[in-house]
């Protein structure tokens, strides 16, 4: 999967968390791109099996898509917290900067930082 698409994936589920719904108009705000940015990227993502579109057009993550959504979200937060501890950052700034590393890291990379975080969470 391309990183935009990872990243459309992720602002869905937050989205769906925060709202309990998900619009197009919703997506676009939260990335801030474009309507038809997020339009295109819905073709995409509709086409690939990752959403669907229900009831008042609503965006739908399906079970594939929001299991890759939780793994991308999920890999997320755990980076925002590592540049935590380990920088000592503004979270704002860690989140931004995990945005930019969850997709492009080896899963061993992540099974440590994992590890290291599990680990220092138990001595704070």
């Amino acid at each position: 999967m391309y990183k935009s698409g990872e990243d459309y994936l992720e602002a869905i589920l937050r989205l769906q968390e925060e709202n309990g719904f998900v619009r197009s108009v919703d997506v676009a705000h939260k990335m801030n791109v474009s309507r038809p940015s997020v339009s295109r990227a819905m073709g995409i993502l509709e086409k690939d099996g990752y959403i669907e579109f229900a009831l008042g057009n609503m965006i739908k993550l399906t079970a594939e898509g929001l299991a890759k959504a939780r793994d991308i979200y999920g890999r997320h937060k755990l980076l925002t917290t590592f540049l935590r501890l380990i920088t000592g950052l503004p979270q704002e700034q860690c989140e931004e900067n995990a945005c930019r590393l969850e997709h492009d890291i080896d899963a061993d990379v992540m099974d440590g930082i994992r590890a290291w975080v599990e680990r220092h969470s138990e001595e704070a």
